[in-house]
């Protein structure tokens, strides 16, 4: 009976950071293709200017009209279209980045790495301390973060100290953690499955192989779904974080 043997990739493929050339590796080689494509599709866009947009222009004002609507008016109100332009570009971007998980023959997503997902937490924590200090005044701020109003003086020996880890620890811990989490789960999953569909035609287990390779076609959807969704939740909390300090009464 034929024994049916499961190579898996080594675990360090995916803790390593090998390099490709002098000083560049996959993640970065990827993060800087993600940049040049939403500058390129920005730049093509902008210089058709049609009235009625067609391929890439109506694909790129869909686009800025959902960062528009459906994120800063929902979170911020329209003194917060000040933000377009960074909100925007960190959706595409990272958009771009996690789809790189199911483009051929590439099948990794760059944010799969924790680094690019902390600098961009760190990015939005920055930002949102700054707005909050501007707005409120540096001891405004910190009493409105650590002191909110409505509590009991007594309650404050608790509440003080959750509500500062809550929004200034937890907020870009979450922010990193979960792109780079569910990146990384989708990834490992694909991997499952690639190598079970390729495994199966080699044993008597190969009766499942439509099986696994329907599971896999549907991961791929599923990680289509999750890469918008990432994408989108990341920008939306950073408008969001950016929005209570703006509008701290709200």
């Amino acid at each position: 009976m034929h024994v049916l043997a499961l190579e898996f990739p080594p675990i360090g493929e995916i803790v390593e950071w090998k390099n490709i050339v002098a000083g560049l590796n996959k993640p970065s080689i990827l993060y800087f293709a993600s940049t040049i494509i939403t500058l390129t599709l920005f730049f093509v866009a902008a210089r058709k200017g049609s009235l009625v947009p067609k391929g890439v222009q109506n694909i790129i004002e869909s686009g800025v009209e959902f960062v528009r609507d459906g994120i800063i008016m929902q979170t911020i109100g329209e003194d917060g279209l000040g933000w377009m332009p960074y909100l925007t570009s960190l959706f595409f971007f990272l958009l771009f980045a996690n789809l790189f998980e199911i483009i051929p023959p590439i099948f990794f997503p760059p944010t799969s790495r924790m680094a690019m997902p902390m600098t961009l937490a760190l990015i939005t924590w920055v930002l949102y301390n700054f707005m909050g200090i501007k707005s409120q005044g540096f001891f405004g701020y910190i009493k409105s973060n650590l002191f909110p109003p409505g509590v009991p003086k007594a309650l404050y020996i608790l509440v003080t100290p959750i509500e500062a880890l809550s929004n200034f620890i937890v907020r870009p811990f979450s922010l990193m953690v979960r792109l780079f989490a569910n990146e990384l789960a989708g990834h490992l999953l694909l991997v499952t499955f690639s190598v079970l569909t390729r495994a199966v035609p080699k044993s008597f287990l190969v009766v499942i192989m439509p099986l696994s390779f329907a599971m896999l076609c549907a991961m791929f959807m599923f990680e289509l779904l999750v890469a918008v969704l990432q994408a989108f939740i990341f920008t939306i909390l950073t408008a969001v974080y950016i929005g209570l300090v703006v509008h701290p009464e709200h």
